[in-house]
């Protein structure tokens, strides 16, 4: 939000998603590398995988309509669509070169399509949103549905096409049988959290002002967390290699 007022409750509720996020990649971690027996295929630990992405997404949903609300009053027409397609395209980049690193690393789970790359596109594809205001929480909540519903039915249709078309696919949702990424986040359903976020973002910050009464939070709680919410990509970058640095540090496993 650059010199202007931060919203420190966004910046918290990224900070307790990125939270979320390290434990759930320390659990995946120590079961990739079978140093304990920890599911997180199945059960709690996948809800609470899908919980954190969730949060993460709503975060950023909310987060553009406060910044689209700001940038309006500099920019407009192409060059306001150009801000969010340039910063978009910065997060998709960053996703390609964690897709380059897991298939270096980690090939049979290469990460093609993940959350880094959902939300590239998703911060690209917001200026076609922006103008349904609230109304983004039902497109929202319809691209869930049909993420949820729609793309398990007409899945088995995919799987039969040749590999290059399939693999064009991937990024709506639709994969072959076999298809397995340590990290996966396609359009349907998961742009539609992010929708879901712009609409829930006009009811709280529409025109970039908080529309509700924050309680008081100690100030032990917000910095912390509001230092983790504002470095979140970041953090997001480098975590997973400093998680298997120091499980390699304690256990001596080896991690090349």
């Amino acid at each position: 939000m650059g010199t202007q007022e931060r919203f420190f409750e966004i910046d918290i509720a990224r900070g307790i998603a990125i939270l979320m996020m390290v434990l759930f990649h320390t659990l995946f971690d120590l079961s990739y590398f079978s140093i304990a027996a920890v599911n997180v295929a199945t059960g709690f630990w996948r809800y609470f995988a899908c919980a954190t992405a969730t949060l993460f997404l709503l975060v950023v949903g909310i987060s553009l309509v406060v910044s689209h609300a700001r940038a309006v009053k500099k920019l407009s027409g192409l060059l306001l669509a150009q801000k969010f397609l340039i910063r978009g395209a910065g997060i998709f980049a960053l996703g390609l070169l964690v897709t380059l690193a897991t298939w270096l690393y980690i090939p049979s789970g290469c990460i093609l399509f993940g959350i880094l790359h959902l939300i590239g596109v998703a911060v690209m594809l917001s200026p076609l949103f922006f103008w349904l205001k609230k109304y983004n929480l039902p497109v929202g909540l319809a691209f869930i549905a049909i993420g949820l519903f729609v793309i398990p039915l007409i899945n088995p249709i995919a799987i039969a096409l040749p590999d290059p078309v399939a693999f064009l696919l991937l990024p709506l949702g639709l994969h072959s049988a076999t298809f397995w990424s340590v990290d996966y986040t396609p359009i349907f359903p998961w742009l539609g959290v992010v929708l879901a976020g712009l609409g829930m973002g006009e009811f709280l910050y529409g025109n970039g002002v908080r529309h509700f009464t924050m309680p008081k939070v100690p100030d032990v709680v917000v910095r912390p967390l509001s230092l983790l919410g504002r470095h979140s990509l970041l953090i997001y970058i480098v975590h997973q290699p400093v998680i298997i640095l120091l499980l390699a540090a304690v256990t001596g496993m080896k991690v090349f």
